[in-house]
């Protein structure tokens, strides 16, 4: 294997990644290295001219980097569409979340409550706001460090419910994933993948997201809590 296909990343995608990668490359003559970690350092090195093959992360953060000519912008693919679950520590009382009066009642009764850093953060304060809940709950807010799963702050007993995408909660070992929001205040991201303005080798990546956008990768991507974009 001559080629190794560099890639950057947001935690979100990452077991998704990693599944389809290790798939792609029984059928490709390459290796391929992708590096996860927080959604917004991802963004930012890639804005500040590091040069990856591959960067997956967030649509409107894959748009921003398009439009500052970091990602060509012809190469953009939306991947996957992910939702937003809710869970407590393993073992706790699980709240009602089958509607939305049921999501702000337990938000409002929880001792401590924790989104991510990514938009799905962002999103879910916008829904505290609409509430008009965000003063009565700020107190009591905790936002995950970049990087930090909300699940694995759960599941330490350091915040009672938390907020992420169902894909970063499904798999973590101590806690109780109650389920996802309910449809009238679900918070879908879409990911996208494209391909760096200095990537060293723009034809493997190319291949590689190829594969990663078609009929192949679909079971991959339902098996790690995710659908497909189109």
């Amino acid at each position: 294997m001559s080629i190794t296909v560099t890639g950057i990343s947001s935690m979100a995608t990452r077991q998704l990644l990693s599944d389809l990668t290790a798939a792609y490359v029984q059928l490709a003559d390459c290796r391929v290295t992708i590096e996860s970690v927080g959604g917004v350092d991802a963004a930012r090195r890639v804005m500040a001219g590091e040069n990856f093959d591959v960067v997956v992360l967030a649509a409107d953060a894959m748009a921003k980097l398009a439009a500052a000519g970091r990602v060509q912008a012809d190469s953009q693919v939306d991947l996957v569409r992910s939702g937003v679950a809710v869970a407590v520590q393993a073992g706790a009382v699980q709240p009602d979340i089958t509607s939305e009066d049921a999501v702000r009642r337990a938000v409002l009764a929880a001792r401590s409550v924790s989104y991510s850093t990514g938009p799905s953060g962002v999103a879910l304060l916008a829904l505290f706001e609409r509430w008009g809940i965000t003063e009565q709950i700020k107190s009591r807010i905790v936002q995950a460090p970049p990087g930090v799963p909300v699940g694995s702050l759960v599941a330490k007993g350091e915040v009672e419910l938390g907020f992420q995408q169902y894909s970063e909660l499904m798999s973590l070992p101590g806690i109780t994933v109650i389920g996802p929001l309910p449809p009238a205040i679900q918070i879908i991201t879409t990911f996208s993948a494209g391909i760096g303005t200095g990537a060293p080798n723009p034809q493997a990546a190319r291949a590689l997201l190829s594969f990663m956008s078609s009929a192949q990768a679909t079971e991959t991507l339902r098996r790690n809590g995710m659908e497909e974009a189109g």
